[in-house]
Formats: C-alpha cells, sequence, structure tokens
C-alpha cells in the first residue's frame, strides 16, 4: 500500500541556471521549499534525493545528435553555429557551464517520481524543479533544455503500458509535450494557457487536436489577456473533467506553472491564489477517481518567485497532503527572505477577495472564454472514448 506524498528535492536542484538577470531563477525552489517547511507540511521522511538520469532515458524522447551538442555547449565547447541549430544561442535557453548534468538531474528527479508511484512507495509525488514542458526532441526553448515530463510519459509507457493523461495549466502553451506526442492516443495532452496570438510559444489553438492516431488526444484552451479566477475555473473544470472521465488514465501527470497570477511579470492573465487552490483539487479527486491515486505533480513557470511561487506550490502540496494550511504566514520565513526580496513579502497564503481590482472588461472575456471551451469541447470527449473503446 502506497505510503504518504513524496517530495523530491535537492539543493543540487539550485544548479540549473541560466544566470543572475535570467527570469528563470532556481533560487523560487529553495524560497518555497523553505515556506513547506515553516507551515509544517513537510516531513523529514516524505523528501527523496534526486538522481541523474542516463542517456539511455533521455533518447526515450531526444536525439542522439542533440544529446551531443548539449554535452558540448555545457562544457562550453560547442561553436557558435551548433548552438543556434539546438536552441542554446538564445537569450531564453543560453548554455551555461554544467548545464547538461543539471538538466539531467530534474529529468532524473521527475523520472525518479514515475518510478516510486509504481513502485507503490507513493500515490501522490511532488517535483517542484520540473515541468520543463517547451523543450522538443531536438531543441532547446522557452528556458527549457531536457523534456522531463516526455522522458517519464515515454518510460511509463514502456514499462508498464500506460495511459497518461499530461494537464498543465502554465500560462504558456506545452507546446513541446503536445508535440512530441501529437500522433500518440495513448497520451492525452490538455493545456490551458493565455492564447498564443499574446504569448510566447505563439501556438496552441483550439484546432490543434493531434494527427494520425492521436487526432482528438490533444486538447487546447487558450484563454483570453486578462482572465480572472472565476472565468478560469469555470472553463478548467468543464473541460477537465469530462476529458479525464472519456480517457479514464492510469496516471495523471500535471504541470503546475503559477504563471498566470495577477503578479506575474511575462504573462497576462489575472488569476490569484484561488485558482492556484483550485487547480489541484480536481486533478486530487481525478487521480483517485480513475488512477488509483497516481498522480505525478511538475513544477513550471512562474517568475514572481517571492509573492507567487512559494505560496502557489505551498497550497499544491498541501492538497496533495490533505491538509488544511492556516492563511498566517510563518512569521520566521518572512523574516529569512525579507532582506533578500525587492518587494515585501505577503503575510498570508492566500490573496484577499478584492486584493486586485477587477478587469474592466470582465463580462467579454468571460464570454470569449466560453465560446473557445464550447469550440474546444465540441464532440472531443465522445471521441476519445469511442477510440478507446469504452
Amino acid at each position: 500500500m502506497a505510503g504518504c506524498p513524496l517530495f523530491i528535492y535537492s539543493p543540487r536542484l539550485l544548479g540549473y541556471r541560466f544566470g543572475p538577470a535570467h527570469p528563470f531563477d532556481p533560487l523560487r525552489l529553495e524560497v518555497t521549499v523553505d515556506l513547506i517547511r515553516q507551515c509544517g507540511l513537510l516531513a523529514s521522511d516524505q523528501v527523496v534525493e534526486p538522481e541523474l538520469c542516463s542517456r539511455e532515458d533521455l533518447v526515450l524522447i531526444h536525439h542522439e545528435r542533440f544529446l551531443d551538442a548539449l554535452e558540448l555547449a555545457s562544457r562550453q565547447a560547442a561553436p557558435p553555429n551548433l548552438l543556434h541549430i539546438y536552441g542554446f544561442h538564445s537569450d531564453d535557453s543560453p548554455a551555461f557551464p554544467g548545464m547538461a548534468e543539471a538538466s539531467r538531474l530534474i529529468v532524473g528527479a521527475t523520472l525518479l517520481g514515475a518510478k516510486l508511484i509504481m513502485a507503490g512507495k507513493a500515490n501522490h509525488v511532488l517535483q517542484i524543479s520540473g515541468g520543463l514542458h517547451h523543450a522538443g526532441r531536438n531543441r532547446a526553448s522557452g528556458f527549457c533544455i531536457l523534456n522531463d515530463a516526455a522522458v517519464a510519459i515515454a518510460y511509463l509507457q514502456r514499462h508498464f503500458g500506460l495511459r497518461i493523461a499530461y494537464i498543465d495549466t502554465d500560462a504558456h502553451h506545452g507546446d513541446g509535450v503536445q508535440a512530441i506526442f501529437y500522433d500518440d492516443p495513448t497520451v492525452l495532452t490538455i493545456s490551458i494557457h493565455e492564447k498564443g496570438r499574446f504569448l510566447f510559444p505563439g501556438t496552441g489553438d483550439v484546432e490543434e487536436r493531434g494527427r494520425f492516431a492521436g487526432y482528438g488526444f490533444s486538447f487546447n484552451l487558450p484563454l483570453e489577456p486578462y482572465t480572472e479566477d472565476d472565468s478560469y475555473i469555470e472553463v478548467y473544470e468543464q473541460a477537465v473533467e469530462p476529458l479525464i472521465a472519456a480517457f479514464k488514465p492510469d496516471l495523471i501527470l500535471t504541470q503546475n506553472g503559477c504563471d498566470g497570477h495577477h503578479l506575474d511579470p511575462l504573462t497576462h492573465l489575472a488569476l490569484t491564489t484561488r485558482t492556484y487552490e483550485t487547480i489541484p483539487k480536481l486533478v486530487h479527486r481525478l487521480a483517485h477517481k480513475y488512477c488509483a491515486g497516481r498522480w505525478l505533480a511538475l513544477g513550471g513557470g512562474g517568475y514572481d518567485h517571492w509573492r507567487v511561487v512559494p505560496r502557489a506550490w505551498t497550497l499544491l502540496w498541501a492538497e496533495m497532503n490533505d491538509q488544511t494550511v492556516p492563511d498566517q504566514l510563518p512569521l520566521p520565513w518572512q523574516v529569512r527572505w525579507q532582506p533578500y526580496s525587492p518587494v515585501p513579502l505577503p503575510v498570508r497564503l492566500r490573496d484577499g477577495i478584492n486584493e486586485f481590482p477587477p478587469i474592466p472588461w470582465r463580462e467579454a472575456i468571460t464570454a470569449k472564454n466560453r465560446a473557445t471551451l464550447q469550440q474546444a469541447l465540441r464532440g472531443v470527449a465522445e471521441l476519445i472514448a469511442s477510440q478507446i473503446g469504452e
């Protein structure tokens, strides 16, 4: 029988760092883990040390030449044209010393989470350094070098023959995972994100439904900029539950980017912690209803790493543990981190009801999101159910 939820973490994961001015700052992991501990939510026997993945693991998804280029770039030995070909030249994902090992550790941590679940060590596992959903088979993209989620899915397919539901609630479209499994009917990818017209990577339209045998198994719900909690939660719940009910996965893997928050500097959604408390509640219930509780949760985007990321992922971990967390944040956490924070740290775990001013065009946004939901759902659940023989 599976034990308590497990949390994969080590300070070694802070080595995935593009540079001091880069928005993808691994410090957010340390700040988050400290908050979770200060809230009394993390027992010592729940923490699992990550392990490096092997090259054999990586070639389940990534091309050999790409991995060769990654090793060269990691040693600062790759020529400029090679950096350009494989995506290591841009400001988004620039090469840095030790990049290969840092990336392999993140993939290994996510893969370990999958292995622990399948070994019956835990029903739920959280790996907050993971969720690097933009990486492709042969190219780094959008802060993502290797695609840890895709490697874990491929491992579960190969060794256990599982049907996987991948749910991505990052503000950016989960393009890398979608592309890798675009023709695979054993992987259902669900991405709920800000419209690509306004945000990187520019993909994730409703019409992207998969191809060949995988047609119908890619689901995208692109939302309007400035979408608030009520509209997000409405379409999220109405989209995810019928899709999971039709697909009946053996395991749910979630990417829990929290960059749709009102305070995030890189996106245009207007969510609060209410959304990030609601998202895992539904997944938790569906995991127990359809796949014996098997739920592997990853981190993802989130670029206000003082006020948003620690609170959102603390709420996620609390839900995975069936714990209710007091709203008052621990004073020792505030005292420790305020000297480093350029903004005043929050004193409460949850945003106040009227903490942010309402968006003036709320009704129009809600109507557009509802119309997008209806377009996206049209016939999809029935198609999925028919193709898996239910």
